[in-house]
């Protein structure tokens, strides 16, 4: 989780692939995705990795930790239940190369909010905090 996603249109594009195909790659099991509602998000670093592009240069930031508080208003307890299972398992997509990431949730009932605690390098931040505002819009 260190690096920016792609639609499947946008992998498509930069394999110069069909959509279709792209899909394909990603129901067999050849190209690694995380699946946001009824679409895919294909990792950088994932999808340079499919196409033999070599790695680029090693992050100058490397060690460097941020932490992220989010604050998500009108709540249910069902949907705050299922943000936190998919915040979860987004979070466990990276692989072996992946820096620590802690995240921690918690429902106020009362307020009706989630508050969400990311802590890990500032990439991953952006990346999780993009999966984030992309599954708060297929909910809304």
């Amino acid at each position: 989780m260190s690096s920016a996603l792609f639609t499947v249109e946008q992998a498509a594009e930069r394999l110069k692939l069909h959509p279709k195909t792209v899909l394909r790659y990603i129901r067999n099991g050849q190209l690694p995705a995380t699946r946001i509602g009824k679409s895919y998000r294909i990792d950088r670093t994932r999808l340079d990795e499919f196409a033999g592009v070599a790695g680029g240069q090693p992050d100058a930031a490397e060690g460097v930790r941020t932490t992220c508080i989010v604050d998500i208003p009108r709540m249910t307890p069902e949907r705050a239940e299922r943000m936190a299972a998919f915040l979860s398992s987004a979070a466990m997509a990276g692989g072996g190369k992946t820096p620590p990431l802690h995240l921690s949730t918690a429902f106020d009932p009362l307020a009706e909010s989630l508050k969400i605690v990311v802590i890990c390098s500032p990439s991953d931040a952006a990346k999780l905090l993009e999966m984030l505002q992309l599954q708060l819009g297929a909910q809304a």
